[in-house]
């Protein structure tokens, strides 16, 4: 049976040595968390349906979607490594915005990622009954979650570990594809005509018209929403000023290559008309070249995909309300840690809840499971917009006490952080009017005023709220 710690005061962040979270993530880690983070389901599943959409001109959305995470992410990256911090950007916006704001943030990232670690459940469990048809969703989603939720239970390297090689299957699925497509594309694929006439040939290359380019955006942006997540597992990284540095350099042309060239490919091999890049483009792209067993294959691909999400999901939830007992904004008992450094406490809470909304698909699935999906379909924005604002203050406030601590800074500040931060507002703004997405806004917008309210609660009956440490 584990040893257990319990803090009595206000606790210092946690090091190796100090009943602290464990050092159990290598560099090799921390790289395919920050890649595995932004290559989803979504990307494999939900690209069709911005595909057919928006038309060839889907590369544009994406292209500015990828353009826009990368660069708050560049601004977390830098707050990051000058000041590391246990719960990353939570620990960032209550320092420079305040108790509130950061209390806010904190809460609405666990929720978001409580909510993913259900609907990854559910998906996944949807795609095993593919193979086993006779087996209950709700049992497939219980047991995927039963069983990611013992790996992450064992040790931070264990996640690691599981997170390397899902993230190194979707990385080569990846390669493999636009290798085949360019084969395709270039004509020296067997009784491939070649060329990229379909870029045009079905309407023009924008036959939705700009407005729909721009509108694609929105949806898009979620798409990338994961990245951060390595930031997090910075406190459990043996190097984190370093490994965080070298991952977030390292996301910017990878995210451009991985998504920005594989729907390129899509909507050059297959018609952007053709229904069955909505269900699946990539299946239907291996199908146009007749890939033996192309739907089995995505279907694998996808099903790994979506364990790397579950996994992630488990982890970042956990860390969030560890990091969220630490700064004094959530129950004390969340801060208990096994003998390996591991807050099984937190991981439970969150996988507690994912089991509730499993059960809550089950049985309602178009009220309840459908109301869960649209009140967190926001949250990772708010998020952002969030993270660039902080990024802005704490930037001016480094300059002036540590300039020796921005080793790495964000491109063209302040400009381009302003820049961010009008164009993070603009695409939150558009999804109030959006059809697609206004449910989803007022939803997430209704989330938000339910932790604000729990905010007051907290300050005016709760114990006294002491700031969050630097690691």
């Amino acid at each position: 049976m584990s040893t257990d710690t319990r803090n009595t005061s206000a606790p210092p962040a946690p090091t190796p040595g100090e009943g602290g979270l464990g050092k159990g993530l290598r560099r090799r880690h921390m790289n395919l968390i920050a890649l595995g983070g932004v290559i989803g389901a979504g990307l494999f599943v939900g690209s069709g349906v911005v595909v057919r959409q928006t038309g060839p001109a889907a590369v544009l959305s994406f292209l500015a979607a990828g353009v826009l995470t990368v660069l708050i992410m560049r601004m977390l990256a830098e707050m990051t490594v000058a000041r590391p911090a246990l719960g990353s950007f939570y620990a960032h916006v209550r320092e420079t915005l305040g108790a509130r704001a950061g209390f806010a943030v904190g809460w609405l990232y666990w929720y978001f990622f409580v909510i993913v670690v259900a609907v990854e459940a559910v998906a996944g469990g949807r795609i095993i009954q593919l193979w086993l048809p006779d087996a209950p969703l709700w049992a497939i989603s219980l047991v995927l979650m039963a069983l990611l939720t013992a790996t992450n239970m064992v040790s931070a390297r264990s996640f690691g570990e599981f997170e390397y090689w899902f993230s190194s299957v979707k990385v080569l699925a990846i390669v493999v594809f636009l290798f085949l497509g360019a084969l395709y594309l270039f004509g020296l694929w067997p009784e491939a005509s070649g060329g990229l006439g379909h870029l045009t040939a079905h309407g023009g290359f924008a036959p939705e018209g700009v407005g729909a380019v721009l509108a694609a955006v929105v949806p898009c942006v979620g798409f990338f929403t994961g990245a951060e997540i390595v930031t997090i597992a910075a406190a459990e990284s043996t190097e984190p000023e370093r490994a965080v540095a070298a991952a977030i350099r390292s996301i910017v042309l990878r995210v451009v290559a991985f998504y920005v060239l594989s729907i390129l490919v899509v909507v050059a091999v297959v018609p952007w008309t053709d229904d069955a890049v909505e269900v699946s483009p990539y299946a239907a792209v291996l199908e146009r070249l007749d890939v033996p067993a192309a739907a089995t294959v995505m279907n694998a691909v996808v099903l790994v995909a979506v364990l790397s999400c579950l996994n992630s999901a488990l982890y970042t939830s956990s860390r969030m309300l560890f990091a969220l007992t630490r700064g004094g904004d959530a129950p004390r008992g969340f801060t208990r840690l096994s003998r390996g450094g591991v807050p099984r406490r937190a991981i439970l809470a969150g996988t507690s809840v994912g089991y509730a909304s499993v059960i809550a698909a089950w049985i309602s699935p178009d009220v309840v499971f459908q109301f869960l999906i649209d009140s967190y379909g926001a949250i990772a924005l708010f998020v952002y917009l969030a993270i660039a604002v902080a990024q802005l203050r704490m930037r001016r406030a480094l300059e002036r006490e540590s300039p020796d601590r921005l080793t790495l800074r964000m491109w063209g500040f302040p400009w381009l952080s302003r820049l961010t931060i009008a164009a993070m507002g603009a695409v939150i703004l558009a999804m109030a009017f959006l059809p697609d997405s206004r449910t989803q806004f007022w939803l997430s917008l209704l989330t938000v005023a339910i932790v604000l309210g729990a905010y007051e609660v907290r300050r005016r009956h709760g114990e006294p709220v002491g700031p969050a440490r630097e690691l």
